[in-house]
């Protein structure tokens, strides 16, 4: 029995890792594309110096960590506050926000991008950073609402009112109370968010269009792709440096991230 789970476990990390080894590979590899190879058959690093000086690609590694990083510290400031005010305030219509904001998770995100599209045109940000970092402001708020609900809802409402009891303000009981408290969940919205961003594809092709220069590195990554043929080398190096700091980022996080899922699952 422990030989089969083994057995099991082992081919079940093969083929999930199988395609990241490739990437590597042929990211590795002088003749990628041409013929196929467990082990690079040339190990170069020039297809990595190729996509970061004449592909261009560090600028569209700027673009990315400016727009993922704005995504972050803002849809986290802005769901906390508004799970804040869902979970401790009452007012008219506090329900139906609730569900609203349960809706909105549930519709395919691309029903929304005409809509979307339509607003960021409007406001003439269309082939800018800040149009596309609105947009995913706005994707990431929903779930990050819902998810740090729970946790302010989990925090005994005592805590707070002994802060105010010793003269504390709002906002000093914010800061010293509930946002210590809130902090893994709010770890794990973040990541969410970043994730979005970094990786997100379909918005930021339709909302940046022509606009080269502001591209991010999940359109940049189309760069590579010619109408006859493919820089495969070209393409794997980008996709291993796109993915490195994601696998960088969860690695460090992973605890956190996964005792702030858990936590926000099943308290309030």
């Amino acid at each position: 029995m422990q030989v089969g789970k083994g057995v099991a476990v082992a081919a079940l990390l093969a083929f999930t890792l199988f395609p990241t080894y490739w990437m590597l590979v042929s990211a590795l590899d002088a003749k990628a594309g041409i013929g196929t190879s467990f082990v690079p058959a040339e190990p170069t690093l020039e297809h990595f110096r190729f996509v970061l000086t004449d592909g261009g690609f560090d600028v569209f590694l700027r673009n990315s960590l400016v727009v993922a990083l704005a995504t972050v510290v803002a849809s986290s400031l802005l769901a906390l506050l508004a799970s804040v005010a869902v979970a401790r305030f009452r007012f008219r219509f506090r329900t139906q926000v609730l569900m609203m904001v349960l809706v909105v998770q549930m519709v395919p995100l691309e029903a929304l991008v005409i809509p979307l599209f339509v607003q960021v045109r409007d406001l003439n940000l269309l082939g800018t950073l800040t149009g596309i970092t609105i947009v995913y402001i706005a994707l990431a708020l929903p779930f990050g609402i819902w998810m740090l609900r729970g946790f302010v809802a989990a925090v005994p409402v005592e805590l707070e009112e002994a802060a105010y009891l010793d003269g504390a303000s709002w906002g000093r009981m914010f800061r010293s109370i509930l946002f210590p408290l809130v902090a893994p969940g709010l770890v794990a919205t973040s990541i969410f968010s970043f994730i979005t961003a970094w990786n997100e594809f379909v918005f930021a092709m339709t909302l940046l269009g022509g606009a080269t220069e502001n591209y991010t590195v999940a359109i940049g990554l189309r760069s590579f792709f010619g109408q006859h043929s493919n820089d495969w080398g070209a393409i794997m190096a980008a996709s291993t440096i796109i993915t490195v700091p994601v696998m960088v980022f969860f690695i460090v996080v992973q605890r956190r991230l996964a005792s702030g899922l858990t936590a926000g699952a099943v308290k309030g």
